[in-house]
């Protein structure tokens, strides 16, 4: 289990302390450090890694808003998640810390074990957006390892178009049947191109497959059609519905293990 690293910037020193101590008796979060106003937060962050910090509003020299303006406007702190700690519950406070990307706000006094689950919640959250685009990192490479597979080179633009459509068709596969309406033209904006220029390069990209005989034998056994069945060219639709086929059982399969 991963450790959460958790820092406090707040100028009541002795709920620092009660703060510090009750987190750290978890099995999963430690104080890496604290700070008892702005500027020392600032520099803070700069020096320690962090995943959470908890903020609060009022402090000396700079407040918890001018700290959360420094956090949004560098790249350096943007995986850091913030929970603002607040006496006051003023709405237009509570919107400014918001806008300006606050994760949570709890109002003083509170109950540590209100804050643990809000850390925790956070992190889960965290992790779950991870996954899911490791997942759809994982699409990609598949649709990538497929389509060099059948041997469509990778420099042709029918190449890229024909990517972006599996994917497309993987995660919405109602678009299959709006091909012209909905399919090309999604691909053309995404390359600032037009459908026409889209459907014909993924066309050119599929006649380059079907020049060689090997080929169409290696095509054969990946989709698990008969090579007669293959001898004519598939449609783009008809294309892209076997490589997402294919690709759905692939991902099954291995999401059974």
């Amino acid at each position: 289990m991963e450790t959460i690293k958790i820092a406090i910037a707040d100028d009541n020193r002795e709920l620092v302390r009660l703060v510090k101590d009750y987190l750290n008796a978890q099995p999963n979060m430690k104080v890496v450090d604290v700070a008892y106003n702005g500027k020392t937060c600032i520099n803070m962050l700069e020096n320690q890694p962090i995943d959470i910090l908890l903020l609060d509003i009022i402090m000396p020299h700079l407040d918890g808003i001018a700290v959360l303006d420094a956090i949004k406007d560098s790249e350096e702190f943007q995986n850091i998640d913030v929970i603002m700690l607040s006496a006051f519950g003023q709405e237009s406070i509570m919107s400014q810390a918001a806008e300006n990307g606050a994760s949570y706000f709890i109002l003083k006094p509170f109950e540590s074990d209100r804050l643990v689950l809000q850390i925790n919640h956070i992190m889960n959250a965290r992790s779950n957006k991870q996954e899911h685009s490791l997942t759809k990192l994982t699409k990609e490479d598949r649709i990538t390892n497929m389509i060099k597979g059948i041997g469509i080179p990778p420099h042709l633009k029918g190449y890229q178009y024909l990517k972006e459509a599996i994917l497309l068709v993987l995660e919405q596969s109602e678009i299959l049947n709006k091909v012209t309406k909905q399919l090309y033209p999604s691909i053309a904006k995404k390359f600032d191109t037009t459908s026409s220029r889209v459907e014909r390069s993924i066309r050119h990209a599929i006649e380059q497959a079907w020049t060689r005989h090997e080929t169409v034998n290696h095509i054969s056994t990946i989709f698990g059609y008969s090579v007669a069945h293959l001898e004519s060219k598939p449609t783009n639709s008809e294309f892209i519905a076997m490589v997402v086929d294919s690709l759905k059982l692939d991902i099954r399969n291995d999401s059974q293990w």
